[in-house]
């Protein structure tokens, strides 16, 4: 049986006809490197959603990023029309339902402008939070997209 907010992860999945289930790990994925190696997969598959707070407006932006990856704020701020900051727990908590360490692509307690990073196109296999630092569920790049409703744009840091 899956921690209660795993399985409202699984329950919006399953909504949006989502065919790839929750799985709840024996190692934490709080981190992308923890979730690689837990999986035993390469840490660009880790999907990282990262909540952002708009510098005047307050709006909460989830970002996602490959797990190799930072964003990049210019390019972010450049396509979204604010400056951005990070938020704190609390406030992350508030806007989606989950607390950092397994916030997940989708089933926010907010509706969520989202930005899908266009480096996750490389990986026929993404790795995504599921409301719970052990908990993750598979899916391709393009499934990701539709069930978060995301735009795809760069946004990630050049290394």
């Amino acid at each position: 049986m899956l921690k209660p907010s795993a399985q409202k992860v699984q329950d919006v999945l399953a909504q949006f006809g989502h065919h790839n289930v929750v799985i709840e790990l024996e190692e934490t994925a709080r981190t992308a490197e923890d979730a690689a190696h837990a999986l035993q997969c390469d840490v660009g598959q880790i999907v990282k959603s990262l909540v952002f707070k708009g510098h005047e407006s307050q709006t909460p932006y989830l970002l996602l990023v490959s797990g190799r990856d930072r964003v990049d704020l210019e390019k972010a701020t450049d396509l979204l029309g604010e400056p951005l900051r990070r938020a704190d727990a609390d406030w992350v908590k508030e806007q989606t339902g989950f607390a950092i360490g397994g916030v997940p692509p989708v089933g926010h307690a907010k509706a969520l402008t989202t930005i899908m990073d266009n480096n996750l196109l490389d990986y026929p296999t993404l790795w995504a939070a599921a409301g719970h630092p052990f908990a993750v569920f598979p899916s391709s790049p393009e499934s990701l997209l539709e069930i978060t409703h995301a735009a795809c744009a760069d946004i990630h840091a050049v290394q």
